[in-house]
């Protein structure tokens, strides 16, 4: 079991969801998060002065899968995310030791579903 971490443009999450959806992959939490990479966040001009936006404006999705779908989790989230540009977002894939349905007490793998 892992748990697939993805950062991405707001703009992209429809587009994620649906491709995500066709895979068979329908369990997921999404988040509004703030955070910056590489580009450390965007210079905007207020009122004739140049402000730096340190935090932008991101969404962040975990999706517990069971081994089989990690890789096809990760190829459908680039499919629909990547733009070729910067701040398209980044993957993580953790390794999860215990899952637990609580509604029935399942618990690794069949609790993913």
């Amino acid at each position: 079991m892992k748990m697939v971490v993805a950062i991405i443009q707001p703009s992209k999450l429809d587009d994620v969801r649906e491709e995500l959806y066709r895979i068979d992959v329908n369990l997921m939490t999404v988040s509004e998060v703030l955070g910056h990479g590489q580009q450390k966040g965007i210079t905007e001009v207020y009122r004739g002065t140049k402000e730096m936006g340190n935090l932008l404006r991101k969404v962040r999705i975990d999706i517990a899968v069971n081994d089989p779908f990690v890789e096809p989790t990760i190829r459908a989230i680039v499919k629909a995310a990547k733009t070729g540009e910067t701040g398209d977002g980044k993957i993580f894939v953790l390794p999860l030791d215990q899952c637990v349905r609580i509604r029935t007490e399942e618990r690794g793998g069949p609790a993913i579903g």
